[in-house]
C-alpha cells in the first residue's frame, strides 16, 4: 500500500510546479465564467419600527475551487506515477488512499479576505454626550447596539435557522412580545412584524457553513433625533457579513455570502430608564439570492442555481460589498466584479 505521506508529497510537487502564470490564467477564466452568472440582490422590506434582513452572495475564490477538473488531473498522475512503480492499491483493495486538496481560504479572491475577523470588525466610535444623553449612556447604548449586531448576524445557530433567543433578550420590553409573535406568525402588514427578517437566516436544507469565522466590516454613527416628543441618540450602523457558504454535501458549490445590515436604533431616557428602541434593521438586500421565493428566510442562490423567474430587464446593477449603494427594485443584478 502506498504511503500517504509520499502521496501528499508528490501531489504538492506536481501542483508546485504550475506557474504562477498559469495559475492567474486559470482564475481569470473563473471568474469571467462566475460574471456570466445572473447573480441577484433581494431586496428586504425596510419599515419604520419593524425590521429587515439582509444577505448578499458572492463568487467563491481559490484555485481548487475553481478548477477541480485540474486537480482531478494532478490526483490522476500521481495514481499514475504508484501505477507505474507497481506500488498502488489493487483494484480489489477496499482501501483507497486520500489527497488533501490545498488550503485554500474561501475568501480570497474577493473584498472579503480582507476584513476583519467576526466580532473584531464591530468597532464603535468614541462616546461622547450628546442628545441630551452623558458619555456613560451614550456608551452603553453603543455597547447594546454591538450586541444587536452579534445577534442578528454571528449567532451560528440562528444562520441555520435557530431561534434568535439573545436578540430577543436584548429588545425593549415593548418589542419584545410582537417580536415573538412574528416569529410564529410573520405579519406582511405595515405595522407586523416579519421577526425572523431581522435576522439572517438560511432557508432549512439551503445551506451549511464552511468556514470557522465569518468576515466583518462596516461603521457606526451618531446622531441625533426629535420625534413624538422625545430626544436623544440615532445610532445608524451599516456593516457586511460575509459568510462561506455551500449546498449540504456539495463542497463544488462554495459561495460567499454577505449580509448587509443597515440599521437604526434609538435612544432616550424616559421616566428614568434609558430606551433602546429599534426603529429599523437589515435593511440592505441580498444577492444573490433567490428573489422568486417569498418567505422570511434566505435562499441563496449558487452557480448551479435555476434562473430566478423574476429578475426584471433593465434593472440597474448594484455592487455586492458597496456600504453606500443602495436600491428601490425589489430585485437587482449584481455587477460583474462581485
Amino acid at each position: 500500500m502506498p504511503d500517504n505521506n509520499d502521496i501528499d508529497q508528490r501531489f504538492k510537487t506536481l501542483t508546485d510546479q504550475i506557474s504562477a502564470r498559469e495559475r492567474k490564467r486559470m482564475t481569470k477564466i473563473a471568474e469571467q465564467e462566475w460574471a456570466r452568472q445572473p447573480r441577484l440582490r433581494r431586496a428586504r422590506r425596510r419599515r419604520r419600527a419593524v425590521i429587515a434582513v439582509a444577505v448578499l452572495v458572492a463568487a467563491a475564490g481559490g484555485f481548487v475551487v475553481y478548477r477541480p477538473d485540474v486537480v482531478e488531473g494532478v490526483r490522476a498522475s500521481v495514481f499514475a506515477g504508484f501505477a507505474d512503480s507497481g506500488t498502488g492499491p489493487t483494484a480489489q483493495g477496499p482501501e483507497q488512499a486520500q489527497v488533501k486538496a490545498a488550503d485554500v481560504s474561501p475568501f480570497h479572491g474577493s473584498p472579503a479576505q480582507d476584513y476583519a475577523d467576526g466580532t473584531k470588525g464591530l468597532v464603535m466610535p468614541k462616546a461622547r454626550a450628546l442628545g441630551g444623553l452623558s458619555r456613560k449612556e451614550v456608551s452603553t447604548a453603543l455597547l447594546h447596539a454591538r450586541k444587536l449586531l452579534i445577534a442578528s448576524h454571528l449567532d451560528r445557530k440562528v444562520l441555520l435557522g435557530g431561534r434568535p433567543n439573545a436578540l430577543i433578550r436584548l429588545l425593549d420590553s415593548e418589542q419584545r412580545a410582537p417580536f415573538v409573535k412574528g416569529l410564529k406568525r410573520p405579519d406582511k402588514s405595515k405595522k407586523g412584524y416579519e421577526s425572523r427578517r431581522w435576522v439572517t437566516s438560511l432557508a432549512p436544507k439551503s445551506a451549511e457553513l464552511v468556514s470557522e469565522t465569518f468576515k466583518v466590516s462596516g461603521r457606526t454613527r451618531l446622531t441625533t433625533f426629535k420625534e413624538n416628543g422625545f430626544s436623544g441618540v440615532r445610532i445608524k450602523v451599516n456593516y457586511l457579513f460575509v459568510y462561506a457558504i455551500q449546498r449540504p454535501g456539495r463542497p463544488e458549490t462554495l459561495t460567499r455570502l454577505v449580509a448587509h445590515n443597515l440599521g437604526t436604533l434609538d435612544v432616550w431616557r424616559e421616566s428614568g430608564r434609558l430606551r433602546l428602541w429599534i426603529v429599523d434593521w437589515n435593511g440592505g438586500g441580498t444577492a444573490p439570492a433567490r428573489c422568486d421565493v417569498d418567505d422570511v428566510f434566505v435562499h441563496p442562490f449558487y452557480p448551479d442555481s435555476p434562473p430566478d423567474l423574476t429578475l426584471k430587464t433593465g434593472a440597474k446593477a448594484v455592487d455586492a460589498y458597496s456600504l453606500e449603494e443602495e436600491t428601490n427594485e425589489e430585485c437587482s443584478p449584481l455587477k460583474s466584479d462581485t
